[in-house]
């Protein structure tokens, strides 16, 4: 009895999606635009967006210098976005404003290009290149748009985006640290205060500096050991200045009162 339902129910199944698939076919083939346009924005609003693209993909050259044309151009970069193909989407959204500056929606399409390429910002350990685009293009809205309703959330949208660069930029220098390329270490930590001056790891990479620069004396040559316990205890004057009460303080100061030693002797 329940197997009989069962197969009952996937034979109507399967007619209703040979039939939507039948139709569908029909308002691909067809020659006639306004029923294919309105179709494709009833797929649309059914958020069945394969089908909607398929539609306005046809009808892109037809409507072209036409007002239906900003509207499918608008459905198709919001079809692919609903799809998570954040490329293509961006691509739809940024060629929006491009082609039609004066529409009420570039706004919205010139954020949400940039979006897009928030959205393709991968995790810090990958290469970065969308999450610079990403900034560039954030920052060009609000230059665009300085009293948009969305000025907050493209500037948390930037400071999320520099963080990651600042994470990248950061676990580049301990790379170093970690194989005991102290003096590129250095290098790195310190691009990394120059590159992000109100970086929240700020006290870290003074730290990391500090113990670098001891580690570098400690296994310099001769000629080189004083001049390099010379920049630890530097480095020590800059982080004591900065952060007095650093957590770092009882590791630092043992390095400092080291270095001082070494360099009297």
């Amino acid at each position: 009895m329940f197997f009989n339902k069962y197969k009952y129910f996937i034979t109507i199944l399967i007619s209703v999606v040979l039939m939507s698939c039948s139709k569908y076919q029909k308002y691909l083939k067809s020659s006639d635009y306004g029923l294919k346009y309105d179709k494709g924005v009833e797929y649309f609003g059914k958020k069945d967006y394969f089908r909607a693209i398929g539609l306005f993909e046809e009808l892109e050259n037809i409507y072209k210098g036409s007002e239906k044309a900003e509207k499918i151009q608008y459905y198709m970069a919001y079809c692919y976005y609903n799809q998570g193909d954040n490329i293509l989407a961006g691509y739809y959204f940024k060629n929006f404003s491009e082609r039609f500056p004066l529409s009420k929606s570039c706004e919205e399409c010139d954020y949400m290009s940039a979006y897009c390429s928030y959205l393709n910002s991968p995790q810090p350990s990958l290469d970065q290149d969308y999450t610079r685009k990403a900034i560039e293009e954030m920052q060009i809205f609000l230059t665009k748009y300085p009293k948009s309703s969305r000025v907050s959330e493209c500037n948390k949208i930037v400071d999320d985006l520099r963080g990651k660069l600042e994470l990248k930029a950061l676990n580049a220098a301990k790379l170093y640290y970690n194989v005991e390329d102290y003096k590129s270490a250095i290098i790195e930590f310190k691009n990394c205060l120059n590159d992000f001056p109100d970086t929240h790891f700020r006290e870290e990479i003074m730290y990391l500096i500090v113990k670098s620069s001891y580690k570098l004396a400690e296994n310099s040559v001769m000629s080189k050991k004083t001049e390099r316990y010379q920049q630890t205890v530097d480095e020590y004057y800059n982080i004591t200045a900065e952060f007095p009460d650093t957590k770092y303080l009882k590791e630092i100061k043992k390095i400092f009162e080291q270095s001082a030693i070494n360099l009297k002797n």
